[in-house]
């Protein structure tokens, strides 16, 4: 009886191997660029210096937030300041002056009414001010469903994103919140429309 090394070298064997690899190259040939090109991306967003901090309000959290943004902010002098609905104007202003922070760097915007819009709102002015990379600050509970929102509507203006998250006690956001304004996001970028009226119907946020 032939023993399985023996087995190895017989030619039907070797023959079935060939066979085999010729199946699998075709797709090594579209599976290696394809993870040489995240690859490529991920080197790039990570050495790209962020030109703009982004802070996500809107919530009973936007306050802790900014309190931590003017602290980071501090760490990171010269960069501009977006806060998309936050705390009150008058009330941000004090908490980054008390911090030492230049008020001058302050770019308030109200228009949002929930996280998808926090982003759809803000993309084209970045994009118009040349900003490339943007420090993405939020709550950590948060961040998921931010980045996944954030990836899609500043990806689709080529715009990466760095995540700063907030330390808090709260529990993480359910998954099946990220995916529900992750489609919406999709749809802003091939549609135009958020679906904001359904999501202040269903508590926005």
């Amino acid at each position: 009886m032939r023993s399985r090394g023996a087995f190895r070298h017989h030619p039907l064997h070797r023959l079935k191997v060939a066979r085999s690899q010729r199946k699998r190259f075709p797709w090594m040939l579209f599976i290696l660029p394809l993870v040489m090109w995240f690859g490529f991306r991920a080197v790039r967003i990570y050495s790209e210096k962020p030109q703009a901090i982004l802070v996500l309000g809107g919530s009973t959290a936007a306050l802790e937030r900014e309190k931590f943004t003017a602290e980071f902010a501090r760490e990171h002098p010269g960069l501009p300041i977006w806060i998309s609905s936050g705390s009150p104007r008058d009330y941000t202003k004090q908490v980054f002056s008390e911090a030492g922070v230049d008020v001058r760097r302050l770019n308030l915007d109200y228009q949002a009414v929930d996280t998808v819009t926090n982003f759809t709102t803000l993309v084209d002015e970045l994009k118009q001010q040349g900003v490339q990379s943007v420090y993405l600050v939020t709550s950590d509970y948060h961040m998921r469903r931010a980045q996944i929102i954030g990836e899609i509507v500043l990806g689709s203006r080529g715009i990466h994103l760095k995540p700063v998250s907030v330390p808090s006690e709260q529990p993480q956001e359910p998954l099946s919140k990220a995916l529900r304004d992750g489609g919406r996001a999709v749809l802003w970028v091939t549609t135009g429309h958020t679906g904001a009226s359904w999501s202040r119907l269903h508590g926005g946020w």
